[in-house]
């Protein structure tokens, strides 16, 4: 195994071993309070290389669009939050090379620009925070990052976390099963942490 791998490795078994610190993010020179014009992106796994990305106004009311139209439940807006990180992955993509970005980790393994879960429920984190700060949630507010794992999950993996005002149902909002610019999966994050997936042909 190499250097990089068994590092990797021992990173996901200390989230696995301490989850209630897996919403902190993995190096201290992350923006912990982004906004458009200045957050960072993560990517070619664990954070190996962040950058700081600046949106433009239009590209931000673009990516925003479907959170600004008043939600009727909070169902619609876990779906609206969805379209929304979506539009912002491919913004991001473009200025960072991350658009490459394939499904999980296999499928892109080597390329420039792939992201692990890591990198993931990071730069998601960082898009739910910037929506939560335009005051763009009616029905939601942002959690901590959550990892699962387990003889009947695989190895460790983290996802971003919203909660549900009122019932205060955590929600996963994972980016990592799909390519770049796709809405990521959502699911009720006690049924993630049993394995749930989305179902990919």
């Amino acid at each position: 195994m190499s250097n990089k791998a068994c590092q990797l490795t021992a990173l996901l078994v200390f989230l696995a071993a301490a989850p209630a610190r897996a919403d902190l993010f993995v190096r201290d020179d992350i923006i912990s309070e982004p906004t458009p014009e200045s957050f960072s992106v993560c990517f070619d796994h664990t954070c190996a290389s962040v950058v700081t990305v600046s949106l433009t106004p239009d590209e931000w009311r673009s990516a925003t669009q479907p959170v600004r139209e008043p939600a009727i439940s909070a169902t619609a807006e876990r779906a609206a939050i969805a379209e929304s990180i979506a539009l912002l992955e491919a913004i991001v993509g473009r200025y960072t090379g991350t658009y490459r970005d394939r499904a999980r980790n296999l499928r892109g393994i080597g390329q420039p620009g792939q992201l692990d879960c890591i990198d993931e429920s990071t730069n998601t984190t960082t898009y739910l925070r910037m929506l939560e700060r335009d005051g763009l949630f009616r029905h939601h507010s942002v959690g901590k990052r959550s990892t699962r794992f387990g003889l009947f999950v695989g190895m460790p993996h983290t996802t971003a976390v919203i909660e549900e005002l009122g019932s205060q149902r955590r929600y996963a909002v994972d980016s990592w099963f799909l390519d770049n610019g796709q809405p990521p999966f959502i699911a009720e994050l006690e049924h993630w942490k049993a394995g749930a997936a989305p179902d990919i042909h």
